[in-house]
C-alpha cells in the first residue's frame, strides 16, 4: 500500500490540474442541455467563514453532479463589492475603501480555490469595477426614461454631529453608532425606483414559483407586497378645503369612525397643528417618534401613544366632527399614512380610545347578542349585522362591504380600490462607496440625465477619504462640477450613490457575458443561460434581494435586454452554522476559521463534514468531533481503495449478463441501491447527509466483502468489487473531489473523474430476493415473515396465516377478511 492519505499534496495537485485544463470553463452550446447553478455572491469582508463554506459546498455538489450527468454547467463567482462596511473599515483602518475591497477579494479568492469549488473564474466580476457599474447607470437611465426612476422628498435617519445620513443598522438605541448623538428624521430629496408598478406581477409570480421556491419565502414576499381589497375615502378637514384620504378594508365600519390617526411622517401631522395651541406638543411628539424603530412602533404589544392635533375631520357618513390625532402605530408606508379609527371594531383603536377617552361607537353586532360600547374591552371583528349605520342597518357585514363601496362611488366621496403594502424602492445613499447616480442638476435646465455616451460616471478613487463618515463627493470639485449636456453651462452632478441592492439585482445576468462591452448583456448568451436553474442563499435575503432581483428582471425584459421574466427557477435557503448555541459571529467569539480546518484536515474533510452533519435547509451545529469523524471516513475510503488497488486495477467493472453467486449478487445489489439512493437524494431533495450516509454503508459492505471465499469466481469477484469501488469514488466525488480524483487516477482513469458519467442503477438488481412482511391481527403487530419477492398475494396471505405465532393466536377465531398492502403488510381481521 502507498503512503498514508496526504490531503494537502493531493488537493494542491488537483486544483492545479483543474486550472490548467480549464475544466470548469464553459461556453454556450445549443447541442447540450444547460444548467445554471449559482450561490449568492458574497460581500468581500476579508475572510470566508463557515456559512460561506456551507453555501458554496452545497452549490459545488450540485454543479459537479450535473456535469457528470452531461449538462453544460455554468457555475460562476464574483463579488458584491460596494457598500457601507468598506467605508467603516476605511475609517477604522485608515485605508481607502477600494484598496480594502480589492485586497479582501484577492484573499477570499485564494480561500475559495483552496476549497476546490468548481467556479469558472474567467467569469469573475466585482460590482465596484467601472465595467460593471456602468450598466447600473445605464439601467437607471432606462428606468428614468420610462418613469420608473423618479425623485421626491423622503425621511432619512440624520446625525447632526456627523452631518450625514445613517442606515437603519447604524442607529443604536436612537443614537448614532459613531458619535452617540441623538438621531433625528430629516426630509431629503431621494431617488426611487417604481417597484409598485410591478406589484401585481410580482405577486402573481409567487404562485408560478411555488414548485421551485420554499413556501416560507413566497409567503414572506406575498406579505411584503401586501395586496388588500378595500376602499379609499376622503374625510374633509373641518373649517378647511382639505381632505384626508384613507384606505380601509373595513368600509362596513365607516359609520363607527370616531377619530382619525395620522402617521407622524404624514405631511398633515405638522400642517394641521400649525398655529394651534397643540403645535409644540405635536412637533415634540413627532420628533420623539422619529427616533423609534418603525417595525417596533407597529408591533401589537407596543404601547399605543398619540397627540391631538387640535383639528377635526368630518365623517362623510355621519357628518360628525371627529378629532384628528397623530399616533405612533400608524406608518406612512402602509395605505395613505392616515387611518379612520373605529375603536369598537379594531383592538388597536380601542386601546387608544380608552387611553385618551375617545368615544366608542358600535356599528356591528354579533348575531348571538349585542355589544356595550361603554364597557367592552375587546373589539368585535367578526361577522355580524350592521347597526347605527343609516340605510345599511340590519345588513350582513360581509354583504355590506360591496354595498358601501358602491355607495362611496355613487356619492363621490370615495371609491373601491386595491392597495399594496409595498412601497417604491428608495435607492439614494448619501455614501461614497457605491455607484454614482447618473444625473446632473442645472440651474437653467433642471434635472438632466447623463448622456449614455458619457457612461460610466466614474467614482473617483484618487481622492482623500474622510474619517468622519461623510461622503467626500460633495466636496470634490473635479467630480461635482460638470457641463450641462443640454446648455453647456456649469452644472452639478448628483452626489448620492445607488443602493448596493441594485448591483445584486442583475449580477446573475452579467455572469453570462462578463466581458461583453457592446451593451449590458449579450442577448445570445443571456438567453441561452437564463434563468438560473438553482439559486442558493440565506433566508435573510427572502424579501429585499430576491424581490428586487425579480423586479429588475421584469424591467430588463420590458426594455428588451432579456427574454425571461423571473430570474430563478428554484431556490434553496440553507440554514445557519451554529456553535455553542449561537450563530457563528466574531462578536460572539465562536467563529471557526476554515483555514484552520483545511490546514489540519484538508478541504475534502471540511466539505464532507459541512454536508454530512445536517440537511441544507436546517441549521448546522458545529462539532469538532464531527470533523474528526469526517476525516476518519475519508481515510477509510483511501485505505479501502489502496488495499484493493493491485487486485482490481486491471479488471474492468462487472457488466450484466454472466450468472454470479449470491455473495456477489448481494454486493451488486448494495452498489445499485446506493447509486439510486444518492442520485435521488441529490436530485430530488438536496439531502446530501443521507446520500453520504448511503455511501458510508456501501464502504462498510465492501470492507466486509471476503474475496477469499470466492476463489472459484475470482475474475467475476474482482469485477463486481471493481464496480463497487468505482461507484464509491464517482458518487463521493462531488462531495470530496480531490481524493476521488486521485483514487480515480490510481484505478486507471485517463481523464478527470468529473468527465466520467454519473453511474446508473438497474432496478432488477436492486430488487430484493426476499421481502419482510409485517403480520397484524385486528391491527396489532403479531409477527413478521420473510417471503420470496416473487410470491403472489395469495401465497403471502397463506404464509401469514400459517406463521406459528399467528396460527396460535387465531385458534378457532373466524377470519372475516384479510387486508394486504403489497410488499409491506398483512392484516387479518377477525372482529
Amino acid at each position: 500500500m502507498e503512503d498514508r492519505y496526504n490531503p494537502h499534496q493531493i488537493e494542491e495537485k488537483w486544483q492545479r490540474y483543474w486550472g490548467e485544463k480549464g475544466l470548469f470553463e464553459v461556453v454556450e452550446d445549443p447541442a447540450k442541455k444547460k444548467y445554471y447553478i449559482l450561490e449568492m455572491f458574497p460581500y468581500p469582508s476579508g475572510k470566508i467563514h463557515m456559512g460561506h463554506v456551507r453555501n458554496y459546498s452545497i452549490g459545488d455538489v450540485v454543479a459537479r453532479y450535473k456535469m457528470m450527468q452531461g449538462y453544460n454547467v455554468l457555475h460562476p463567482m464574483g463579488w458584491d463589492a460596494f457598500g457601507l462596511p468598506a467605508e467603516n473599515a476605511a475609517i477604522g483602518h485608515k485605508v481607502h475603501p477600494a484598496k480594502w475591497t480589492y485586497d479582501n477579494i484577492d484573499y477570499m479568492r485564494r480561500q475559495m480555490k483552496r476549497m476546490g469549488f468548481s467556479y469558472d473564474w474567467d467569469r469573475e466580476i466585482a460590482s465596484c469595477h467601472p465595467g460593471y457599474y456602468k450598466w447600473n447607470q445605464w439601467f437607471f437611465l432606462k428606468m428614468y426614461e420610462r418613469g420608473l426612476a423618479y425623485r421626491k422628498k423622503s425621511f432619512v435617519n440624520w446625525c447632526e454631529s456627523c452631518k450625514t445620513v445613517l442606515a437603519n443598522e447604524q442607529v443604536e438605541a436612537g443614537l448614532c453608532w459613531r458619535c452617540s448623538t441623538e438621531v433625528t428624521q430629516k426630509e431629503l430629496e431621494q431617488w426611487f425606483l417604481k417597484i409598485t408598478k410591478y406589484a401585481e406581477e410580482l405577486l402573481k409570480g409567487c404562485d408560478e414559483l411555488s414548485d421551485g421556491w420554499p413556501e416560507k419565502v413566497l409567503t414572506m414576499q406575498r406579505n411584503w407586497i401586501g395586496k388588500s381589497y378595500g376602499a379609499e375615502v376622503d374625510f374633509p378637514v373641518a373649517d378647511s378645503d382639505k381632505a384626508i384620504r384613507i384606505f380601509t378594508t373595513r368600509q362596513d365600519t365607516l359609520y363607527g369612525a370616531t377619530f382619525m390617526s395620522l402617521a407622524p411622517e404624514h405631511p398633515f401631522s405638522k400642517e394641521l397643528s400649525a398655529g394651534t395651541s397643540q403645535e409644540k406638543e405635536v412637533l415634540d411628539f413627532i420628533s420623539q417618534v422619529s427616533r423609534e424603530d418603525k417595525i417596533e412602533r407597529s408591533a401589537e404589544d407596543v404601547e399605543k401613544r398619540g397627540v391631538f392635533t387640535g383639528r377635526y375631520a368630518v365623517n362623510p357618513f355621519t357628518n360628525d366632527k371627529i378629532p384628528i390625532w397623530v399616533a405612533n402605530f400608524v406608518l406612512m408606508e402602509y395605505g395613505t399614512g392616515a387611518v379612520m379609527a373605529v375603536p369598537a371594531h379594531d383592538q388597536r383603536d380601542l386601546d387608544f380610545a380608552r387611553k385618551y377617552n375617545i368615544p366608542v361607537k358600535v356599528v356591528i353586532h354579533p348575531y348571538d347578542g349585542t355589544l356595550d360600547e361603554d364597557t367592552m374591552t375587546e373589539a368585535y371583528i367578526e361577522e355580524g349585522y350592521l347597526v347605527n349605520s343609516g340605510q345599511f342597518n340590519g345588513m350582513n357585514s360581509i354583504e355590506a362591504l360591496d354595498k358601501i363601496a358602491e355607495y362611496l362611488g355613487e356619492k363621490g366621496i370615495g371609491k373601491r380600490t386595491v392597495n399594496y403594502r409595498i412601497r417604491d424602492w428608495g435607492v439614494s445613499r448619501q455614501r461614497y462607496w457605491g455607484t454614482p447616480i447618473p444625473m446632473i442638476y442645472c440651474d437653467e435646465c433642471g434635472t438632466v440625465p447623463v448622456p449614455y455616451e458619457q457612461l460610466p460616471v466614474i467614482l473617483p478613487v484618487d481622492i482623500e477619504f474622510r474619517g468622519d463618515g461623510r461622503s467626500p463627493l460633495p466636496e470634490t470639485e473635479s467630480f461635482l462640477f460638470t457641463d450641462c449636456p443640454k446648455c453647456n453651462s456649469r452644472a452639478r452632478r448628483e452626489t448620492d450613490t445607488l443602493d448596493t441592492f441594485v448591483c445584486s439585482s442583475w449580477y446573475f445576468d452579467r455572469y453570462t457575458c462578463p466581458r461583453y462591452d457592446k451593451g449590458p448583456l449579450d442577448k445570445k448568451a443571456v438567453n441561452y443561460w437564463m434563468p438560473v436553474d438553482q439559486y442558493i442563499g440565506g433566508i435573510e435575503h427572502a424579501i429585499l434581494h430576491l424581490l428586487y432581483s425579480r423586479f429588475f428582471t421584469m424591467v430588463l425584459r420590458d426594455i428588451g435586454v432579456l427574454e425571461v421574466g423571473e430570474p430563478y427557477n428554484s431556490l434553496l435557503t440553507q440554514g445557519m452554522v451554529i456553535k455553542d448555541g449561537a450563530k457563528m459571529a466574531k462578536s460572539k467569539g465562536n467563529v471557526v476559521d476554515p483555514n484552520d480546518i483545511i490546514e489540519k484536515y484538508g478541504a475534502d474533510t471540511t466539505r464532507l463534514f459541512i454536508l454530512f452533519t445536517s440537511p441544507p435547509e436546517r441549521d448546522l451545529d458545529w462539532s469538532d468531533q464531527g470533523v474528526e469523524g469526517a476525516f476518519r471516513f475519508i481515510n477509510r475510503v483511501w485505505r479501502m481503495v489502496m488495499g484493493n488497488l493491485e487486485k482490481v486495477r486491471d479488471i474492468p467493472p462487472y457488466a450484466d449478463g454472466e450468472t454470479i453467486p449470491d455473495n456477489l449478487r448481494n454486493l451488486r445489489r448494495k452498489t445499485h441501491q446506493t447509486i439510486k439512493k444518492v442520485t435521488e437524494d441529490i436530485e430530488d431533495r438536496f439531502h446530501f447527509n443521507t446520500a453520504i450516509s448511503a455511501i458510508m454503508e456501501l464502504v462498510n459492505t465492501i470492507y466486509q466483502f471476503d474475496i477469499a471465499n470466492e476463489k472459484e469466481y475470482l475474475y467475476l469477484t474482482l469485477s463486481v468489487l471493481r464496480e463497487a469501488i468505482e461507484t464509491v469514488i464517482t458518487l463521493l466525488s462531488p462531495v470530496a473531489p480531490h481524493i476521488c480524483e486521485e483514487l480515480w487516477e490510481k484505478l486507471g482513469g485517463k481523464q478527470s473523474v468529473i468527465k466520467s458519467q454519473w453511474p446508473s442503477y438497474n432496478e432488477e438488481i436492486i430488487r430484493e430476493d426476499e421481502i419482510l412482511i409485517v403480520v397484524q391481527i385486528n391491527g396489532k403487530l403479531r409477527s413478521r415473515i420473510s417471503v420470496s419477492a416473487s410470491s403472489s398475494e395469495d401465497e403471502i396471505k397463506k404464509a401469514a396465516i400459517n406463521a406459528p405465532r399467528v396460527k396460535e393466536l387465531l385458534r378457532d377465531n373466524e377470519i372475516k377478511r384479510i387486508v394486504y398492502i403489497p410488499g409491506k403488510l398483512v392484516n387479518i381481521v377477525t372482529k
